[in-house]
């Protein structure tokens, strides 16, 4: 689904501006206290030097790597969780730079988690390395969001219009409670509520074909074409959620009730507006 958004600007490896309302969200695990980073460093277990990682950190003191080391994937998947809302907000702004080291101060965590976070958004295209100062927001233009959305409606109309002829009416009403749940994420006005509670309820119904491949492409297409473009004024209003969400249920009530013309109608109606 496309949205607009504006963040905070991030400029340069020390500057962070509006990622605090994403790290408020993660309950990350507490860190080493001083005496563990003293022990740390005597043993040599601390964090390698900025400088060593090709990466400036302006003075900012070396975070230890997480004692609890079993824990550290936990850590890294909130983060990641925690950047993927930020990026579907704004609060990370397109074509702002941040540093691992500082938003790892930011939330409370080692750069070293928080960095392996933003290497997979890296592989997922939404931020780029930028050697020396950290990682950029890609920015994206209304061009390459509506390529998305055109790559989307390929994929996914196609599927939704064979399964509506193959799929009972029991299984789609089986979706129901996913439907329904993005019509409240909808009404709670935030957009990476939403886009979460989407894509949540498209992964069911491509499920549905059974193609594990399908799901897994259609779902990185899906997530790329709910990133803001550069520029945006505001993100998606509140009015525009509900609207796109209440298209799941009216999907649902045509695919119930064996209506493939309303199907047809509204599978069309949803990708391109809301792709």
């Amino acid at each position: 689904m496309k949205h607009s958004a504006q963040g905070a600007a991030g400029t340069g490896a020390g500057a962070v501006t509006g990622a605090g309302t994403a790290a408020e969200a993660v309950r990350i695990p507490v860190q080493p206290g001083a005496a563990d980073r003293a022990r740390d460093r005597a043993s040599g277990g601390g964090e390698p030097d900025g400088s060593a990682r090709g990466e400036h950190t302006h003075g900012e003191p070396p975070i230890p790597r997480p004692r609890a080391l079993v824990r550290r994937s936990s850590v890294r998947g909130q983060i990641l969780d925690a950047l993927r809302s930020a990026l579907a907000t704004g609060e990370l702004r397109p074509g702002g730079v941040y540093s691992a080291p500082v938003l790892g101060e930011r939330f409370g965590v080692s750069a070293t988690p928080v960095r392996e976070a933003m290497q997979q958004l890296a592989l997922e295209g939404a931020v780029e390395v930028v050697p020396n100062r950290g990682f950029r927001v890609v920015e994206r233009g209304d061009r390459e969001l509506a390529e998305l959305a055109e790559v989307r409606a390929l994929i996914e109309a196609p599927v939704w219009l064979r399964l509506a002829r193959t799929v009972p009416a029991e299984r789609w009403a089986e979706l129901r409670p996913l439907a329904e749940a993005t019509v409240r994420a909808a009404s709670s006005g935030c957009p990476a509520t939403y886009a979460e509670a989407d894509r949540a309820f498209h992964r069911a119904v491509l499920a549905l074909a059974g193609n594990e491949q399908l799901v897994r492409i259609a779902a990185d297409v899906h997530r790329r074409a709910q990133w803001p473009p550069a520029g945006s004024p505001a993100v998606r209003g509140r009015a525009d959620l509900v609207a796109d969400a209440h298209e799941h249920t009216a999907l649902l009530d045509a695919l119930i009730a064996g209506d493939p013309d309303a199907v047809r109608a509204l599978v069309g109606d949803h990708f391109t507006r809301t792709a």
